[in-house]
């Protein structure tokens, strides 16, 4: 009598159970984020305030070019690198012209660059020069100095999820706070402000 038939049985059997692992895992996760997410809000948290591994330490060495082609006042925007972030408090905001959260933000963005208190720059975060040039030329330029991310990597190193994001980096060239997703006027004024109030306030 032949026993192949059980074999067959059997590795159809472990197959199966594979394929039904494979595609309980990504609900489980899923399911574990959601939870983390519930809690978090239940706490009283703000989901875009995740923490960053990069906070209290320097911000990572990079050098981005400018905007091609792209004026402002008549000159060419600069680019910028790590050393100009020394001396003074600087927001360094994540954001492409492919991002619509971007174009929602943007208008906040205008208002803040105002404030002659610290330096608001810009990292076109895998943008084309063109694409980026032609937002800032419709939306108005918010910034002070624009880099050409293109391919992601500066990105990369400041741990970035995705565009926008917000950084705070005081004058001593320390990432201090991280604020993940669009500012909006309430985020404004009940986190991102008061923080930055305070670095503006600190010494040296």
């Amino acid at each position: 009598m032949s026993t192949e038939p059980a074999t067959t049985d059997t590795t159809d059997g472990k197959k199966k159970g594979g394929i039904n692992l494979l595609i309980i895992l990504p609900l489980v996760i899923f399911l574990g984020l959601a939870t983390l997410f519930l809690l978090q809000m239940a706490k009283g948290g703000d989901p875009s305030q995740i923490p960053s591994v990069l906070i209290n330490k320097p911000a990572p060495d990079f050098d981005l070019p400018a905007l091609e082609g792209f004026e402002a006042n008549g000159a060419p925007m600069p680019g910028f690198k790590t050393s100009d972030l020394m001396g003074q408090v600087t927001l360094v905001n994540i954001w492409g012209s492919w991002c619509p959260a971007c174009r929602d933000e943007h208008p906040m963005l205008l208002e803040m660059n105002k404030d002659n208190r610290y330096r608001l720059v810009g990292i076109a975060y895998k943008d084309e020069p063109q694409n980026a040039a032609r937002f800032l030329n419709n939306h108005g330029n918010a910034f002070d100095a624009v880099g050409l991310d293109l391919s992601g990597r500066t990105g990369i190193d400041w741990g970035v999820y995705g565009a926008p994001e917000t950084f705070i980096v005081d004058r001593k060239g320390v990432i201090r706070y991280k604020h993940i997703g669009p500012l909006t006027p309430t985020n404004l004024r009940d986190s991102f402000m008061p923080i930055l109030e305070k670095i503006l306030a600190e010494k040296g």
